[in-house]
């Protein structure tokens, strides 16, 4: 027999969950990667849109060059108003100019452009080389309210030698700025042209990657499902179609628990089944013996222990006869029993006037409710139906006391849903508490010490019934007694 026990949640924390756990791992690599990959492209897209810029400003340079021409030790500036309005044609990305000589003495142009690095760190000065560098120019009115810190530069800075007394050369410096703004905007347009696309795929690949965890831990919820659909009971090994090779590792050590169990569990049953079996042949000798010497003994003092002996030897035998019917009623046993279609209505109305002998000795009014008088048919083992009958028939006698009454009503309920037949067995003895209603389905539980039970009767019309996909419950008879009501599910009729 199965030990009823009370089901403990598992120790520790529980974690977090797995699906959660595998996004984490695989999307945040991807997330610091985007991060990365924006963050080089801007750096990309910035040394691009610096080299075009260079090249403008080195021909812009190199142009503006051309226009100053030496004579004698003075220059010749061939500057006309049309080339300077090329220069400046952009309002929006305006080419700054600046001609100084010696270097950071104004000639020509805008005097606040920065000089190149090359000069504040007191390096040797190379002729004719472009210097490219960043700088700063101070603005003034409005443009200072956008702009505090001044106005970002890009700039090309060329230095030239002119001059014909070769004892003093003159050296000149010729510089050409554009603003950074348009190098940046540059870079902008160029990353959000890139990251567009890279978080299109990054969403998508996301996307993938949680179909993906869903599709490869499904054989993980399917097995799960198993285990949480199935009875405290049901040993039976988990089935799993297609799994990961991990997944089986946990199915084949589960299953193989599961059959360690069973054979336990089985063992146990075949001990208790074999022991009853063993008890039943002594324990009837010994009433039979206890019977005679009673008939025989004169003694009163010796009568009474004799009546003790017997009476305990009825109680074993009953005993033995509820686990023998308990071990027919465990899951197992119930499929190997055949199952068969039968009229409940007739098998309790030949099963109570079976038990109307006992009940006259008891002085109890014994009867079968004729007022649904239709065949009800369900499909069961119709040996354990009508233990499970037995049983309540006996417990109604036993606990229901003299000049009670005790009804057994069949019928079906087609309107129902589903429909079902309902078995009931009522009382008008002094019936059970509420906490006591609880209890009695437990084994070896009794409400009372009256009579010759051992707590196995509910027990085993509970195993019965659940084992046949039944309800059984017990309600209180007013103004005072016990009903207890079992509903089977109705047999379908068979086809003409």
């Amino acid at each position: 027999m199965t030990a009823s026990a009370t089901a403990s949640l598992p120790t520790g924390q529980v974690g977090a969950s797995l699906v959660r756990q595998l996004l984490l791992w695989l999307l945040l690599p991807q997330l610091v990667l985007w991060m990365a990959g924006g963050f080089a492209t801007y750096r990309f897209a910035a040394g691009y849109a610096n080299q075009a810029i260079d090249a403008s400003l080195l021909q812009a340079g190199r142009s503006l060059a051309r226009q100053l021409k030496p004579i004698g030790n003075g220059l010749l500036i061939d500057f006309p108003r049309a080339a300077q309005d090329v220069l400046e044609a952009d309002p929006t990305d305006r080419q700054l100019y600046m001609v100084s000589s010696p270097p950071g003495q104004f000639i020509l142009g805008n005097q606040s452009l920065p000089l190149p690095p090359v000069q504040d760190k007191q390096e040797e000065i190379l002729l004719n080389t472009p210097y490219f560098y960043d700088g700063t120019m101070p603005v003034n009115g409005r443009a200072a309210l956008h702009a505090p810190k001044g106005q970002a530069l890009r700039l090309v800075g060329i230095y030239l030698r002119f001059g014909e007394d070769a004892a003093k050369p003159q050296t000149m410096l010729v510089q050409v700025a554009r603003s950074s703004a348009n190098r940046e905007e540059l870079a902008r347009r160029i990353l959000v042209d890139m990251l567009l696309p890279m978080s299109s795929l990054v969403l998508l690949m996301t996307l993938i990657v949680w179909l993906g965890i869903r599709a490869g831990l499904s054989p993980l919820a399917r097995l799960r499902q198993q285990v949480e659909g199935r009875a405290p009971t049901d040993l039976a090994p988990l089935q799993l179609a297609s799994a990961p090779r991990e997944l089986w590792s946990l199915a084949t050590a589960i299953n193989t628990l599961l059959a360690a169990v069973q054979n336990t569990v089985a063992t146990q049953k075949r001990f208790i089944g074999d022991a009853a079996h063993q008890l039943r042949t002594p324990l009837a000798g010994l009433k039979s013996q206890t019977e005679i010497a009673l008939q025989l003994a004169t003694d009163p003092e010796l009568r009474a222990r004799l009546q003790r002996v017997h009476d305990s030897a009825t109680r074993s035998a009953h005993l033995v006869n509820q686990l023998l019917t308990l071990a027919r009623a465990e899951p197992e046993s119930v499929l190997a029993h055949d199952r068969q279609r039968f009229d409940l209505q007739r098998m309790a109305q030949s099963l109570t006037a079976e038990w109307v002998p006992r009940a006259l000795r008891a002085h109890i009014d014994l009867g079968l409710d004729d007022s649904a008088t239709a065949p009800v048919w369900i499909e069961a083992n119709e040996l354990l139906v009508r233990e499970a009958l037995s049983n309540l028939i006996d417990n109604a006698l036993q606990y229901a006391g003299t000049g009670s009454q005790v009804t057994v009503r069949v019928r079906a309920e087609n309107a129902q849903t589903p429909p079902h037949a309902l078995l009931q067995v009522s009382d008008t003895g002094p019936g059970l508490t509420s906490a006591e209603r609880e209890r009695v389905f437990e084994r070896f539980v009794r409400a009372s010490d009256v009579g010759q039970g051992c707590g196995l009767g509910l027990a085993i019309v509970k195993e019965i019934v659940e084992r046949h996909q039944g309800q059984v419950q017990l309600d209180e008879v007013l103004p005072h007694g016990l009903c207890v009501s079992i509903r089977w599910p109705l047999s379908p009729t068979p086809a003409a």
